[in-house]
């Protein structure tokens, strides 16, 4: 298991991990997570609260305000899970440019 540090503006991607459950830590903002299991809905989290988001279920971090969060999750998942082909997709995170 990897902690990551991410930053989230707007909306994300709808999207789910076939084999890994994703941890959120939101460190800084509000963070507004879309679930769809199956009925659609909308958890708050606020700083020092966290989400576990189980494998294949869909979801979309969104957010008003930039938020800082850590993520604990298997260094090799990928941020936007199924959906590969997103501009956002990061594969490999020694790509990252800062």
């Amino acid at each position: 298991m990897h902690l990551k540090f991410a930053k989230v503006k707007g909306d994300f991607v709808w999207h789910h991990h076939e084999h890994e459950d994703e941890l959120f830590l939101v460190m800084k903002g509000v963070l507004q997570m879309k679930i769809r299991d199956p009925e659609e809905r909308i958890e708050v989290i606020h700083p020092n609260e966290f989400i576990i988001i189980p494998r294949g279920v869909e979801h979309c971090p969104c957010a008003d305000e930039e938020v800082e969060l850590l993520l604990l999750e298997p260094k090799s998942t990928v941020n936007t899970g199924n959906e590969t082909e997103d501009a956002k997709t990061v594969v490999d995170l020694d790509d990252l440019k800062f």
